[in-house]
């Protein structure tokens, strides 16, 4: 038997374990102490050695190995003479003095490690038992974290199976990825059995142990879903329960696939970093993002936990059933997951407009793609802790994103097929991008790849600049970056447009940076007669003549027209001729041109004057959140407008307050009570001064009395940042009491709310306390981020300050984890100087890990935009009499 050389150093700093050995199937026995947050393990792992080896490589991570032997399939036990754990490469290496032959064997390995308090791995967390503060032990491994838990081949296309067994105290509740086989009691303990799994990746394996109550039901052939809710809550469980049924149907009809497994788990864990966890067979999620409360759920909550749960369940075949073969194709999970959500919960709940509300998502993606230092959908990651940073806006929303934009060119029949035969061709084994591309090419009749690579391979995409030259259109594709360079880089993009009618759709593939089209045999307005353009002059437009690209959002691209069409366009908006996607659309493309400095601000702030009468949910989302930022630039760039630039915003806004009231109006849809919020919540943040008002009396009312129908939940939100607006050191009454209604409520939904308000106080006192009070015991690790979300633009030097004094802190608590990146975005990107940017460099140069060193990059980035935006805005002479004019309005 011949041996290759083989060394220590040989599998030290490699992005992949070697392939000499390969796991079929893993015997885990697990013993968690939870009075002394440790564990101790066994686990026997059926191996295929390959080719003969002296070595072992596998991942471990923060474990102590006690005890290890391979046994041959002839019975031969080989116990290693070295066993070297290294925690740079995370890997476990065993070394033998005589060589493993090819073939079967299986090797055992006794652990034990820490259940820690980082909300990864085999963690700590905690819950409330008749007032009493227990412990519960709860699994997170993706990406790279079932390594923290027992030593295994850590890596995705690594499938194998998985019988599980646990010890833990008898009265609570085990959980893992397929149902319970046999309990055994013994005296206060008892071992518990569970169900040998299909094949699956090791990142999916789970277990829950803790107290809980539940609710069950059966979809329509027979699988049980159950939720599992803090002790007396199951109620709570009702609608994420009625929406996992449901979805799990949907799915099976859509992927032409059942389910896979006998049952679904879907669990509220107390702490969690992420939103949920799609663990085959045993969803995890954020008490807030499972749990329904009547009372203290907004519309915004209940639609949030609709496409989470949506997204998780989707996950059982996109990810779990057919899963991606390495990091680099994470997007094959997360961006089918998104897009797919969102594809469900418009088939369940129609009324919510979810289509139009996805281009919001598209947005994001387009947002982070147009920095130098974003990256392709598909990257390489060489590093399994580097991994985290791929799990973001580029894999999320630009994957899908792109999705979308294919299934429209496709046909919606086209894509269900393809990816019914995708699931049959793929189920139980792991996939490239390029495996989805070649059965959509054989499916459609179109070279998908051809196509698509140029959206998944590299970063970036196109903006469309749209001139009109002698019944011409004329266009010019070139790659949209905030820093204003420009690359020679061409897309192959799916270009869709109208002429006056949104009815009818015109679709051609741009494969080049120039293109022209004849556009006179599309003279036709909407009623099919007269042309669009006057007759003595064809080069007049008639008053129905505009020109809109991106019909409804779907592509993956920004449009630029030159003057002509752009005023056209906005005279479309006014006589309300277009849709609210292709509303958002305009709205949101302008905005990001200014951003980049190819827009005058003068102009944007023309064309939200266009938008005082706007009632859609998305695009008035859209608008406020412009308005925001507008607001928050010009403290910098312009600040003797800024009071003026409020008003104006007011102004944009008192048509839909009005419109909605304070209170809502029975049978009021959906996206009413949605609008409501951020309406209130906008106008209380500009200072409107009767919003204000009235948002502090019933502030009042709801102090007094809880069940006061004054205080509808969708407006809790407006009310709790008109009291933090208003508080100060001089005045803390109003701070005092919000405080007091975060400690005293039941509903983490409440819990949530409030934490998002609490740093918008404009006093640096005030909001230094509240980070202070972030970072306390009274505040759940995973929390943090809602409070960081909503720091005023007043605090923003003081929680930099802050940040930079308890840095240590910071990393005491959250460890290495992502919540380090919320830190770093919410704190550093509001800035808007270089100044700024340099000092944030050269503080995390030094401090941050090596894995979040891209997300620095990108949080750098767009302070270095914004600086550059100030400037260009300064350049601006006729912004301020323009904006005195708009404030009067």
């Amino acid at each position: 038997m011949e041996v290759e050389e083989q060394s220590l150093e040989q599998f030290k700093a490699q992005t992949r374990l070697p392939k000499f050995a390969v796991p079929k199937r893993y015997d885990l026995t697990l013993t968690p102490d939870l009075s002394a947050c440790t564990f101790s393990g066994t686990v026997l792992i059926d191996l295929a050695i390959v080719q003969p080896t002296k070595f072992l490589v596998l991942n471990a991570l923060e474990l102590a190995i006690t005890q290890v032997s391979f046994t041959d399939s002839h019975d031969r036990k080989y116990v290693p003479s070295d066993v070297v754990m290294d925690g740079d490469d995370e890997i476990l290496i065993l070394v033998f003095d005589e060589a493993l032959s090819v073939g079967d064997g299986v090797l055992g390995i006794s652990f034990s490690g820490v259940l820690n308090e980082h909300m990864r791995g085999f963690y700590k967390s905690t819950y409330m038992d008749g007032g009493v503060k227990k412990n519960m032990a709860v699994t997170q491994f993706e990406a790279v974290d079932a390594r923290m838990c027992f030593p295994c081949w850590d890596e995705p296309a690594l499938k194998a199976t998985f019988k599980i067994t646990v010890d833990v105290p008898s009265e609570l509740t085990a959980l893992s990825n397929m149902p319970v086989v046999h309990e055994k009691l013994n005296g206060h303990q008892k071992t518990v059995y569970f169900e040998e799994s299909p094949i699956m990746s090791t990142y999916l394996v789970a277990l829950v142990i803790g107290l809980f109550d539940h609710i069950k039901d059966l979809t329509a052939d027979g699988i049980e879903v159950r939720v599992y809710c803090p002790v007396g809550k199951s109620d709570k469980g009702k609608f994420a329960l009625n929406v996992a049924v449901k979805a799990l149907d949907l799915f099976k009809k859509y992927f032409s696939m059942p389910y896979a497994l006998p049952k679904l788990d879907m669990v509220a864990v107390p702490d969690f970093s992420d939103a949920a966890m799609e663990n085959y067979g045993l969803i995890t999620y954020r008490e807030a993002e499972l749990l329904h409360d009547d009372l203290h759920s907004a519309a915004v909550n209940k639609q949030r936990l609709a496409i989470v749960v949506t997204h998780e369940v989707a996950h059982q075949w996109f990810g779990n059933l057919v899963t991606m073969e390495w990091w680099t194709h994470l997007w094959l999970n997360e961006g089918f997951a998104t897009w797919v959500s969102y594809l469900a919960t418009d088939s369940l709940f129609p009324e919510w407009g979810m289509w139009t509300q996805f281009i919001e998502v598209t947005s994001g993606g387009l947002r982070m793609d147009a920095l130098e230092s974003s990256h392709p959908i598909e990257v390489e990651v060489h590093h399994a802790r580097s991994i985290l940073e791929v799990f973001d806006a580029i894999s999320y929303k630009k994957g899908s994103a792109v999705i979308r934009m294919l299934m429209d060119y496709l046909g919606d029949d086209v894509f269900q097929k393809s990816l019914s035969s995708y699931m049959k061709n793929y189920a139980y084994k792991n996939t490239k991008t390029e495996d989805l591309w070649s059965v959509l090419s054989e499916e459609s009749g179109v070279q998908v790849n051809t196509m698509m690579d140029t959206w998944t391979k590299k970063k970036g995409y196109p903006f469309i600049s749209v001139k009109y030259e002698d019944c011409n259109l004329e266009f010019e594709q070139s790659q949209f970056l905030y820093s204003g360079l420009h690359s020679g880089d061409c897309w192959v993009v799916p270009i869709t447009f109208s002429l006056g009618s949104c009815n009818n759709i015109e679709k051609f593939l741009l494969e080049s940076k120039h293109g022209k089209l004849d556009i006179s045999g599309l003279y036709c307005s909407s009623d099919g007669n007269s042309s669009l353009f006057e007759k003595k002059n064809q080069e007049n437009f008639n008053e129905n003549f505009w020109v809109k690209f991106n019909i409804g959002q779907t592509g993956f691209y920004r449009v630029k027209y030159d003057n002509k069409l752009t005023a056209q366009l906005w005279k479309a908006i006014e006589k309300n001729c277009l849709s609210a996607a292709d509303k958002f659309g305009i709205l949101d493309d302008t905005y990001a041109l200014c951003e980049a400095c190819e827009v005058s601000l003068s102009s944007l702030l023309s064309l939200m004057n266009v938008y005082r009468k706007e009632l859609d949910y998305a695009v008035l989302s859209k608008l406020i959140n412009i308005c925001s930022n507008v607001a928050k630039i010009a403290s910098d760039a312009v600040p003797v407008s800024v009071n003026e630039l409020k008003q104006f915003f007011i102004g944009l806004l008192l048509f839909p307050a009005e419109n909605l009231g304070w209170e809502p109006i029975q049978g009021e849809n959906h996206l009413s009570s949605m609008m409501r919020e951020v309406v209130l919540v906008a106008l209380v943040n500009f200072g409107h001064a009767r919003t204000i008002d009235e948002a502090m009396k019933r502030f009042q009312e709801y102090l007094g009395d809880q069940s006061t129908t004054l205080l509808p939940v969708d407006c809790r939100k407006a009310a709790y940042v008109a009291v933090m607006r208003n508080s100060n050191t001089s005045n803390r009454n109003g701070f005092k009491s919000l405080l007091n209604v975060y400690k005293e409520a039941q509903a983490v939904q409440e819990k949530t709310r409030v934490m998002r308000c609490l740093a918008s106080s404009p006093d640096p006192t005030i909001v230094s306390e509240v980070l202070n009070f972030m970072l306390s015991d009274e505040v759940r690790g995973q929390d943090i981020i809602y409070v960081l979300s909503g720091i005023s633009l007043e605090g923003c030097e003081t929680a930099w300050m802050w940040l930079k004094e308890n840095w240590d802190r910071i990393l005491e608590k959250c460890g290495s984890d992502m919540l380090l990146h919320y830190f770093v975005r919410d704190i550093v990107t509001p800035f808007s100087s270089h100044e700024k940017a340099d000092e944030a460099e050269a503080f995390f140069a030094s401090r941050v890990p090596a894995e979040f060193a891209m997300n620095l990059k990108q949080n750098i980035e767009q302070v270095r935009i914004k600086a550059r935006w100030v400037e260009s805005i300064k350049q601006e002479e006729s912004l301020e009499a323009l904006v005195r004019g708009f404030a009067c309005i």
